[in-house]
């Protein structure tokens, strides 16, 4: 399975918004990272390759299969987490996932078989008889990826599945996008408007931006070093003291949490008898009587794409 999702010049047009603008892109196997401010396209593009939305213009293919004459195929191999509350309240998660189970396909034993499984795989094993209306947004979540994955899909489209969590409920959840991804072997496209959540376990990143293409690659590619460092230091008032005795030596700094950010020199200019920026660094806090705790190269993160986007962006997700 070489590519997962193809697009070309896919777009949606309401009338009054552009939803999609000439969309296109190629997506390969792996966890792919969808992100973007709310209204970028992403709901809609995931709706449009299900089949639930048709396009204005454009084509697309879905794991080899034309969007506009194979959405069943499509749904038949591809498990969906919608974004918003979906749930029956006074249905349990068993006989919720049983019952889609069995509309992708399976037979009732083994739609059981498989709601089990699937259920325990997402950490509601205990829960799984409880009626879903009691259920806390994280649970409903975890209810909803299950159902998923519960006639075991080729790829899965997560839409927001962190919304509306708190700080470790979506850790939580961020970890089973991973399992999906790494243990399991299935495809996934996630969604989020949080652009810094998906680094961690994205394979690649798309970017949509008022539904355009801003940038398409491997994440490791967003996050190559700035060229900043990062500097670390303990003791009395040990941040403004060693930023002040590194501005006499010539170096920009600026606060960045607990941490100094110490900006690159100017290739251009003169070094000839100045000190390495390690060194400096290591010398400076020694002489300031400081523990020195780390000194480490900064990245980018996602969000400076937006900052300073190519002009000519690429438009075919890299594959390893």
């Amino acid at each position: 399975m070489d590519t997962v999702v193809r697009t070309e010049g896919l777009t949606k047009d309401y009338g009054s918004v552009l939803a999609l603008d000439d969309l296109s892109l190629e997506i390969g196997p792996g966890i792919t990272g969808l992100v973007g401010a709310n209204g970028a396209g992403k709901s809609t593009l995931i709706k449009i390759l299900l089949g639930l939305l048709t396009p204005t213009r454009g084509a697309a293919t879905v794991l080899g299969h034309d969007i506009a004459r194979a959405s069943a195929e499509i749904r038949t191999e591809v498990g969906y987490l919608p974004e918003h509350d979906c749930l029956p309240p006074d249905v349990s998660a068993s006989d919720f996932v049983v019952h889609l189970a069995m509309m992708s396909g399976l037979p009732r034993v083994a739609a059981r078989e498989r709601a089990a499984e699937v259920l325990r795989h997402v950490g509601l094993a205990e829960e799984r008889y409880r009626p879903m209306g009691g259920y806390s947004t994280g649970m409903k979540q975890r209810a909803k990826l299950a159902q998923a994955l519960a006639h075991d899909p080729r790829l899965v489209l997560l839409d927001e599945p962190t919304n509306g969590l708190d700080p470790a409920a979506r850790d939580d959840m961020l970890g089973l996008v991973q399992r999906i991804g790494e243990d399991f072997g299935i495809a996934v496209i996630v969604t989020s408007h949080l652009l810094g959540e998906l680094e961690r376990v994205s394979d690649h990143v798309v970017i949509l931006d008022g539904g355009k293409l801003l940038r398409a690659s491997r994440t490791d590619e967003f996050l190559d070093a700035t060229g900043t460092l990062l500097v670390e230091v303990l003791g009395d008032d040990a941040q403004a003291r060693m930023a002040a005795a590194l501005a006499e030596a010539g170096v920009m700094t600026q606060a960045r949490g607990g941490l100094i950010a110490l900006e690159p020199p100017n290739p251009a200019a003169d070094r000839s008898g100045v000190p390495d920026l390690h060194d400096l660094v290591r010398d400076t806090a020694a002489d300031l009587g400081l523990g020195l705790v780390r000194i480490q190269a900064d990245h980018r993160r996602i969000e400076d794409v937006f900052h300073d986007a190519p002009a000519d962006v690429t438009a075919e997700v890299a594959r390893g």
